[in-house]
């Protein structure tokens, strides 16, 4: 009896769903076991240290996502701020027509495990970082000097995460609204 080899991307997945849900903390191993389908056995077998190296491994899938989706999303506008303020746009019509943000942001999880787990804490400062990375090199194409390009990736992650909070919090995309008429006003290229 071999090991299936779906059992890992159905832990991965269910993890990645149960955090956002319900919290790294709050979400056992138990339920991800009986809401994954994946049997016992296998959990252990891909993820031997347990629930926190299957929670880095649903926090790189999750950056795949969001990088992946952000980067193409970005690559059909000429001007990166214009594609940025767009995604940021539709990132509140997801949230007001599906009540979630699932692998759009990784923020909820940080807050909770920044001074809990130093692996999970890089692993979420690396998706920050990658997000940052696109940032950076579309505001460099559109012809912006790499230092201011860097400090507006920053800006525009710090103003894009915190509204996804909001939105989350106020359960609706008012906040996510306003930070992408914002960028449009405070990054003038």
């Amino acid at each position: 009896m071999g090991i299936n080899t779906n059992a890992k991307a159905k832990f991965i997945e269910t993890s990645c769903r149960l955090f956002e849900i319900k919290g790294y903390h709050a979400t056992g191993l138990n339920e991800i076991l009986k809401e994954s389908g994946a049997p016992k056995g296998s959990l252990y077998y891909h993820f031997p240290n347990g629930k926190e190296q299957l929670a880095l491994e649903s926090i790189k899938f999750s950056c795949d996502k969001i990088t992946t989706n952000l980067k193409n999303f970005l690559d059909k506008f000429k001007n990166p701020i214009e594609g940025i303020a767009a995604n940021i746009i539709g990132l509140a019509e997801i949230l007001e027509n599906e009540k979630k943000l699932r692998d759009m942001s990784i923020s909820l999880l940080a807050l909770e495990i920044y001074d809990t787990s130093e692996v999970l804490r890089e692993a979420c400062e690396q998706t920050f970082s990658s997000i940052e990375d696109i940032y950076i090199e579309k505001l460099i194409e559109y012809g912006v000097d790499e230092d201011r390009a860097k400090e507006m990736a920053t800006i525009i992650l710090s103003l894009t995460e915190g509204a996804i909070i909001l939105s989350l919090t106020r359960k609706n995309g008012e906040a996510l609204r306003t930070a992408a008429k914002q960028i449009q006003v405070l990054i003038n290229v």
